[in-house]
């Protein structure tokens, strides 16, 4: 009875924490626009402001007034100059994260066997320690929808790892798909359909395009469901999404076909003016992007062929066969194969 006393207290604990965290994250906020509305001097109308940390004030460089004075200074008081100083004198855990299903809040009891001096544990209490070790690793996934929520993240995160994906676009789908628990869009529907579609709508969100086949191929559902379920929840979230830009794959696609800098900045100023022109309003834009770079490897003499594109850019050698023509015919390209 007085573990199952403790573990309560322990959740206790971690629910308190939990809604601290979140009401420090709005004060932050809430700071930050007050500061944020102070950035223009009220004596000349200029915007370079200067933090004098000696002093503790906000002075104008062009006039130097003082727009404020005495305030904090919010970093730490200590110093450090390599990676283990800077671990070892923190005294603050993790930030908050939305790809964890309890926000990256909870406590951990840690597997060594030490004190928060680092003096080892004796055996008479290590027992005691291995009991609470495991409960609590059991309490943190306390019912139904923490248990789907933290399977739903960790999917996410490894499809997010098998694609590639830098750490926005990983945080932007967990907040797609907790939007869609909480509006209760779920029902009904695969996990990782939903995990899928959140993470292919957080690509666009971020300009980080990725094709629903490739999507497909690191998820466990067809390409046929991902699409289904990401019209749903993009309509019901109200998630505005414009189409994917052919300039938004051209860097990917050079650098796996290792071409220089200059054919791409060529392939993006052709795509630019198959823009102006409408051109590429109505075909897939990665059909688009790959004809562009197969006409800009030629023109810049690093000739690819139309095969080695294609594997690349996931689309069919009669595609960028179609597609290259069209912007030659339009944008009046002189192409000698």
């Amino acid at each position: 009875m007085a573990e199952v006393e403790k573990l309560k207290q322990l959740q206790l604990q971690r629910e308190a924490l939990k809604k601290r965290g979140e009401q420090k994250v709005k004060e932050t906020e809430k700071k930050r626009t007050e500061e944020s509305v102070q950035t223009v001097c009220p004596e000349c109308g200029s915007r370079q402001l200067v933090h004098d940390y000696e002093r503790a004030e906000l002075v104008c460089q062009n006039c130097g007034l003082v727009l404020d004075e005495e305030f904090i200074d919010r970093g730490p008081e200590w110093r450090a100059f390599d990676h283990d100083q800077r671990m070892k004198r923190s005294r603050v855990g993790a930030p908050m994260t939305f790809t964890i299903h309890d926000k990256g809040l909870s406590t951990m009891i840690d597997w060594r066997n030490r004190d928060s001096y680092g003096r080892a544990i004796s055996s008479k209490n290590r027992a005691q320690l291995y009991r609470l070790r495991k409960w609590q690793r059991r309490i943190r996934v306390s019912n139904a929808t923490e248990r789907n929520l933290a399977f739903a993240l960790s999917e996410l995160d490894r499809m997010a790892s098998a694609l590639g994906l830098p750490r926005n676009v990983r945080e932007t789908a967990a907040v797609v798909y907790r939007d869609a628990v909480d509006k209760n869009l779920i029902r009904g529907r695969s996990i990782e359909g939903v995990a899928a579609a959140a993470l292919y709508a957080a690509c666009r969100q971020c300009s980080v395009p990725r094709t629903l086949d490739e999507i497909a191929e690191v998820s466990r559902v067809s390409r046929k469901e991902i699409g289904r379920t990401y019209r749903f929840i993009s309509r019901e979230l109200g998630l505005k999404l414009l189409p994917t830009s052919p300039i938004d794959y051209v860097p990917r696609f050079c650098s796996g076909l290792n071409l220089k800098g200059e054919v791409q900045s060529r392939a993006v100023e052709i795509l630019r003016q198959a823009g102006e022109r409408e051109l590429t309003s109505g075909r897939g834009p990665t059909g688009v992007a790959a004809a562009a770079i197969y006409i800009s490897s030629i023109l810049g003499g690093e000739r690819r062929t139309q095969r080695e594109v294609a594997e690349v850019a996931g689309v069919t050698e009669v595609t960028i066969r179609n597609r290259y023509k069209e912007l030659a015919e339009k944008l009046d390209i002189e192409i000698i194969l």
